[in-house]
């Protein structure tokens, strides 16, 4: 039986795929196979040598250490597109928050409420909160991922003129576009264009303050901001800035910033992103999934730290292998099962960036002797081996 340790409460539909005859999923759990993680913090945790894999049931994995987990040989994982529904339709809300002074426009209702005279107030004050309707408006889509190309499609069925950047779009994610989507290939120019900008990007080294003053002194003047990807995204104090200048009209975020919160113009949500129980449903069936495959199969399916790896059923002894991704490893390897007198009947290779994946399915099983050398050498973080 595998044992899954959950850091988060999770949904039941892991049962779906979980089986309990063959797998206990449990806080509780000790000397555990995989883990299962939302938003609990990983960085300083130790990592348990019975550790094969991570899956984090969400998209961000800034609370996981990924190196340190590839150098002991575990596998992250996350669920991309898995919460993409939730998040477009928080976005959509997030258009009108930006566009119809909503929030601003409930306040005043709320600090008027007791006045016996609200019907005639109403009639005299909503002139203040009178903002541009979003048909016929430039929408600008910086990122066009699972969530990305879902936020240009509808923005493009509301009657917008969509921009989407996007230097690395997916083949899939590019079929997926509504043809009325114009892909530009300059985000400087999606910036000067928008009335609305969307930011759906991953928070690396190379896009931290990529929203900086520069940037928004691109922007067209009176533009709103949407941020429901990461709020290190924008440069607090530029942005700060552009709200009390007049340059940006409104900045509507998930992501609450002490520093922001009281910037005229924001509206901030708390992190409401994937808080529906449809991608919470979404985000652990899809972790359940991959956990399953690479603990039975050693397949890898949304690695965030090891190449994705697809593999069929094992239906002979196969030994994976994760190591480093440095050149004579896999001679090493194959070195040893030739010494054996082992032959490989098949054998996939993947790399990324540092860490690489090889797969073998051998004629017969090795012994632990083999086992043992391949393990040892110095650039194998973990070797398993999987039978029929």
């Amino acid at each position: 039986m595998f044992k899954i340790k959950t850091l988060n409460p999770i949904s039941p539909v892991y049962r779906d795929i979980l089986a309990g005859d063959k797998y206990l999923v449990s806080p509780e759990a000790e000397q555990a196979d995989a883990v299962i993680v939302r938003s609990a913090d990983m960085l300083n945790l130790p990592v348990e040598e019975s550790w094969l894999c991570v899956g984090r049931a969400g998209v961000g994995v800034n609370n996981i250490p990924l190196d340190k987990m590839a150098e002991n040989g575990v596998v992250v994982f996350n669920t991309p597109g898995a919460n993409a529904n939730a998040v477009k339709e928080l976005v959509v809300a997030g258009l009108l928050l930006g566009s119809r002074r909503i929030s601003e426009g409930i306040r005043w209702t709320l600090d008027n409420a007791d006045d016996p005279d609200l019907t005639k107030l109403v009639e005299k004050s909503k002139k203040q909160f009178v903002g541009p309707e979003l048909k016929g408006k430039t929408l600008g889509v910086i990122g066009l991922g699972a969530i990305g190309v879902l936020v240009a499609n509808v923005g493009a069925s509301l009657g917008m003129k969509v921009l989407g950047y996007d230097p690395y779009i997916s083949v899939d994610h590019a079929w997926s576009l509504s043809r009325s989507v114009r892909h530009s290939t300059d985000v400087s120019e999606v910036l000067r264009e928008s009335d609305y900008v969307t930011l759906h990007i991953p928070l690396t080294d190379g896009t931290r303050k990529m929203i900086d003053s520069a940037a928004l002194e691109q922007m067209k003047h009176g533009a709103a901001l949407l941020n429901f990807a990461r709020d290190a995204l924008v440069d607090s104090q530029a942005l700060a800035d552009a709200l009390n200048n007049g340059q940006l009209r409104a900045y509507i975020s998930d992501f609450p910033v002490p520093a922001l919160m009281h910037v005229k113009n924001t509206v901030f949500l708390p992190h409401l992103g994937a808080s529906t129980p449809e991608s919470e449903d979404n985000c652990v069936r899809m972790i359940a999934e991959q956990i399953e495959g690479y603990l039975l199969r050693g397949e890898i399916v949304n690695s965030v730290n090891y190449p994705n790896c697809k593999l069929g059923a094992v239906t002979m002894p196969r030994l994976t292998v994760l190591h480093q991704n440095i050149p004579n490893v896999i001679g090493s390897v194959t070195g040893a099962l030739a010494e054996a007198g082992l032959n490989i009947e098949n054998m996939v290779n993947q790399s990324r960036g540092a860490y690489a994946y090889t797969v073998l399915d051998l004629s017969d099983k090795p012994s632990g002797a083999v086992m043992s050398a391949i393990d040892a050498l110095e650039a194998v973080y973990r070797v398993r081996l999987l039978m029929p």
